[in-house]
């Protein structure tokens, strides 16, 4: 279920951003209101999804598609221009998601999108010691 709420994040972020470019810079109301609108369920969507699905995997493909997506969307129905650097370069972001997808299945990543205890700790404990030379820091005056 957690691909599903992606993929929904993914739609809902385009359609976000679609509304954006048709807004005008907040001068049109009702496209103002629907990016508002669907900005907040694309990022509850995504919420959803990072249940399951790895962080760095979820925001590649939800940006890298995204990205992909308002690039052809901008081509063809807002007239923007398409060079042949812009087509490959949105090609290889989707290459780019689909070897971040492969990367992850082939090194047996964990499913859950879970940390482990190994990383959680080495983050907590690097917090911790920036937090202590911050405090020092401060002490000496600096």
């Amino acid at each position: 279920m957690s691909w599903v709420y992606l993929i929904f994040a993914i739609a809902l972020e385009v359609g976000g951003t679609v509304s954006m470019k048709m807004s005008n810079g907040f001068t049109k109301i009702v496209p103002s209101i629907l990016m508002i609108v669907l900005y907040i369920l694309a990022f509850s969507s995504l919420n959803l999804a990072l249940k399951q699905v790895p962080v760095s995997v979820a925001y590649a493909i939800w940006s890298g598609i995204g990205t992909a997506a308002i690039a052809v969307i901008g081509y063809m129905y807002f007239h923007e221009s398409m060079t042949l650097v812009k087509a490959v370069s949105i090609a290889l972001i989707i290459l780019g998601v689909i070897g971040l997808n492969l990367g992850d299945r082939a090194h047996g990543a964990r499913s859950s999108g879970e940390p482990s205890d190994i990383s959680e700790k080495k983050i907590q404990t690097e917090l911790a010691a920036g937090i202590s030379e911050l405090a020092d820091e401060r002490g000496k005056g600096i």
